[in-house]
């Protein structure tokens, strides 16, 4: 019996640890990660929401998501419920994207971002960026403050 119990407390110490040092992995935000980065690093995430642990990607989006933004989405699964809707579940393990900037200043950027979902249907999304001023961790780091409804663009076929 006892042996059978540290085989059972071996695996549970060993799915937990995993668990937490994938979490780790995840990218947070700092003053070194440039605007197009940001959107680089959470457009990333989405299209392997699943790949270091289940909706790691949303996850990943999360991190770079502005204060405001997380005040006005609610809590993080608030958020993944968003994300999973019809208004955004296209980002959601997508086949590709493409950021192009459209304009920005010192204190924020502004993107056009096509993603080809996995059905192989384009949408364009507008998505800004803001340099976070107040004082704390996330000072002069650069966070999503603005994602548009997508536009579908047509299929690739």
């Amino acid at each position: 019996m006892l042996k059978t119990q540290l085989i059972i407390f071996n695996i549970l110490f060993f799915f937990l640890f995993s668990i937490s040092f994938s979490k780790a992995e995840l990218i947070n935000p700092n003053s070194n990660i440039t605007p197009k980065e940001v959107v680089k690093i959470q457009l990333s995430g989405l299209q392997k929401n699943d790949q270091k642990y289940k909706d790691s990607g949303i996850e990943q989006t999360w991190n770079f998501a502005h204060p405001n933004n997380k005040i006005a989405t609610g809590p993080l699964n608030n958020f993944k419920r968003m994300l999973k809707g019809t208004s955004y579940q296209m980002m959601i393990d997508h086949l590709s994207h493409t950021i192009t900037e459209l304009g920005s200043s010192d204190k924020w950027a502004q993107f056009e971002v096509i993603i080809l979902d996995k059905n192989k249907i384009y949408h364009k999304f507008n998505w800004q960026v803001e340099k976070y001023t107040v004082d704390g961790d996330l000072k002069d780091c650069w966070l999503t403050t603005i994602v548009s409804n997508p536009i579908p663009l047509g299929s690739s076929i």
